[in-house]
């Protein structure tokens, strides 16, 4: 005590010096984050490659001009963009305050994501009964390994979102429930990023 005393600072400066010795921790998690992000766009960049060098190579099968339905493949890609769009519109929400509006856009988002998610298995089941598996071509392979591994990532983000949605729903719009609301808006954004290439590379460019 007699070295405070001596320093000349009272019990509440040291505390309040303390606080600032340390990392906001809401910072340092969301910092965190972006380097997790960095390793997927690290992941998806070496899957594009992959694909791009194996899509050629159909083993005498199938190739994509013979298995892709766009029809459908526009209809999924434009209601993940959608979703994306609703996931920004709960940020805003969440800046207003307006913890039902919140809840309300991160509930479209998660159905228009699952909505995806649907279309996508009913197209790799449509793939395997016309019997291009996994195994049938390295284009293949390369193929359900690139556009699966998004898929479990939009699988992903919808469980993280509904799980925040619990969250937001007990506890209110707080600083750690902000925190999470731009992170998972910043995830769902980069996702459909990623499907844009993904729509171009395999699909548009698969086709032409």
């Amino acid at each position: 005590m007699a070295q405070l005393h001596d320093s000349g600072l009272t019990g509440h400066q040291v505390s309040h010096t303390e606080h600032h010795d340390h990392p906001d921790m809401e910072e340092m998690r969301t910092f965190g984050f972006w380097i997790y992000l960095m390793t997927d766009v690290i992941i998806f960049g070496t899957l594009f490659a992959v694909y791009i060098v194996l899509q050629g190579n159909t083993n005498g099968g199938p190739g994509p001009k013979d298995l892709f339905q766009m029809g459908g493949i526009i209809a999924s890609t434009f209601i993940l963009l959608t979703s994306s769009y609703t996931s920004g519109l709960a940020v805003l929400a969440m800046h207003k305050g307006n913890k039902k509006a919140l809840l309300g856009w991160l509930g479209a988002t998660v159905v228009l994501g699952a909505t995806f998610i649907i279309m996508e298995i009913n197209e790799f089941t449509h793939l395997v009964h016309e019997g291009a598996t996994i195994g049938t071509s390295a284009f293949l392979s390369a193929f359900f390994t690139l556009v699966g591994t998004h898929g479990l990532h939009v699988l992903l983000g919808l469980v993280w979102m509904i799980a925040l949605m619990m969250q937001i729903a007990k506890r209110g719009i707080t600083p750690v429930t902000k925190r999470k609301v731009n992170v998972i808006s910043l995830f769902w954004h980069f996702l459909d990023v990623v499907w844009i290439f993904v729509f171009t590379i395999v699909y548009l460019m698969g086709v032409s």
